[in-house]
C-alpha cells in the first residue's frame, strides 16, 4: 500500500544556474538587437546597412555578455574560496567564538541552550563539517559549480546569439528595412512571448503576466531606438 510519503512528490526548479544564464543571454539577445534594427530601419534605406550593423551587435554582444558571465562566474569562486579560507582561519584562532556562532544559529530555530552546546561541541570534532555549516548557514554560500564561470559564458553567449538572430532574421529575405522591421517585429513579438511564458513557467511565475511582461519591454525597447533614430535623421 502506497503511503502519503510515497505519494508526495516535490517539485523543485533544477539546473537554476543553467536556466538562469539562458534567460540572461535570450532575453538581451531577444531586445537590444530587434531595438537596434528598428533603429536602424527607420534611418536608412538598405537592409543590407542593418545586417551588417546587426551581425556586428551580436558578435561584440554575445563576447561582451558571455566575457560578463564568466567574470561573474570567477568573481563567485574567488570569493567563495577567501571566505573559505578565513573559516579555516577562524576555527583554528577563535573556537569558542565560532562555537557561539554556530549555537546562534540554532537558537534562532528555538533549540534550548543544552541542545546548542551539543550540537557545538559535536560539530567542532570535524573541522571540513564546521567550516561547510559556517559557510552555508552563517554567510549564506553554497559552494560554486567548478566549470561555472565557463558554463556561463558559453550558455550567455550562444544564447544571445540564438535570440538576436530572430529580430534580424526578417532583414535577409525583404527588400526595404520598412518590409524587414515588419517580418521582424512579428516574429520577435511571436518570440518573446514565448520565451517569456517558458520563463515564466520554470521559475514558476503567473504564465500569460509573464509573457506578457516580457513582450512589452521588447517592444518598449525597440519602439523607443526606432523613434529616436527617425527623429536624428529628420533633423540631420
Amino acid at each position: 500500500m502506497e503511503t502519503s510519503e510515497m505519494l508526495h512528490k516535490e517539485e523543485h526548479l533544477g539546473s537554476s544556474e543553467f536556466i538562469t544564464d539562458i534567460v540572461i543571454g535570450m532575453s538581451d539577445g531577444l531586445t537590444v538587437p530587434f531595438a537596434l534594427a528598428a533603429g536602424l530601419s527607420g534611418a536608412v534605406q538598405h537592409n543590407s546597412i542593418v545586417i551588417t550593423a546587426g551581425i556586428a551587435e551580436i558578435v561584440a554582444g554575445s563576447i561582451a555578455m558571455g566575457l560578463g558571465g564568466y567574470l561573474a562566474g570567477k568573481t563567485e569562486q574567488e570569493h567563495y574560496q577567501s571566505e573559505l579560507e578565513r573559516e579555516y582561519d577562524e576555527i583554528e584562532d577563535i573556537p569558542e567564538e565560532e562555537k557561539k556562532e554556530v549555537k546562534l544559529v540554532f537558537a534562532e530555530y528555538g533549540l534550548n541552550e543544552m541542545t546548542q552546546n551539543t550540537i557545538a561541541e559535536e560539530m567542532a570534532k570535524d573541522k571540513d563539517k564546521w567550516v561547510d555549516f559556517m559557510m552555508k548557514y552563517e554567510l549564506g554560500l553554497e559552494k560554486p559549480n567548478v566549470n561555472r564561470a565557463r558554463n556561463s559564458a558559453a550558455t550567455i553567449g550562444i544564447s544571445y546569439i540564438v535570440g538576436g538572430l530572430i529580430p534580424l532574421s526578417g532583414y535577409f529575405f525583404t527588400k526595404t528595412p520598412y518590409q524587414g522591421l515588419v517580418v521582424s517585429a512579428i516574429l520577435t513579438v511571436i518570440c518573446l512571448f514565448l520565451f517569456g511564458y517558458f520563463k515564466s513557467k520554470v521559475t514558476g511565475q503567473p504564465l500569460i503576466k509573464g509573457a506578457i511582461k516580457v513582450t512589452l519591454i521588447g517592444i518598449t525597447a525597440a519602439a523607443a531606438a526606432f523613434l529616436v533614430a527617425k527623429t536624428f535623421n529628420n533633423l540631420f
